[in-house]
């Protein structure tokens, strides 16, 4: 049996209609999605001066890192080995029993000799203990055993007193320059 045409009209209708309703049901998600989308840029653009605002002000506080840190470091000796020297200093102060008691470091300084440059640090170092342990301080200092870093002591002047030494030093470490 041949479909009549009312029956195509209907299943043409009824087609058309489930087109239809997919088109709305898209269409409306679509009108959702961008009325969404369209609040959230509105939410971006009302936040963006004060994020600008932040920007510039994180920028400046930037800028004045930076020059504080420039001015810092050209006031602070590029060399850090004195607190280096400090811990072989107290490691062997603790080997020879003795307590040091006071330990002042000048900032380093450059010698040249030929076409090796040394960084040489002058120290002042207070030490309290017995005698003997006084003494093998200043030798370990002066022969380097106990050094933990590539670096030599040159004992300027000591002097002991009831178990206190005060001992001036330079240490010269290889800058390798």
């Amino acid at each position: 049996m041949k479909p009549s045409k009312k029956v195509w009209i209907i299943v043409g209708i009824g087609i058309f209609a489930i087109v239809l309703g997919i088109l709305f049901t898209v269409y409306f998600q679509q009108v959702g999605e961008r009325e969404q989308l369209s609040d959230r840029l509105e939410a971006a653009e009302a936040l963006l001066p004060g994020l600008e605002a932040v920007r510039e002000e994180l920028e400046d506080q930037l800028a004045q890192a930076t020059s504080l840190l420039n001015k810092n470091q050209a006031e602070f000796p590029e060399s850090v080995e004195s607190i280096e020297y400090d811990d072989d200093l107290f490691e062997i102060a603790d080997d020879c029993n003795v307590d040091i008691t006071r330990l002042t470091a000048s900032p380093p300084t450059s010698t040249k000799v030929g076409t090796v440059t040394y960084s040489v640090s002058s120290f002042v170092v207070v030490v309290v203990g017995d005698i003997d342990d006084i003494l093998d301080f200043i030798y370990a200092i002066r022969t380097g055993d106990d050094f933990q870093l590539p670096w030599s002591a040159e004992v300027t002047r000591a002097s002991i007193a009831s178990g206190t030494a005060t001992i001036n030093l330079n240490i010269y470490g290889y800058k390798g320059k």
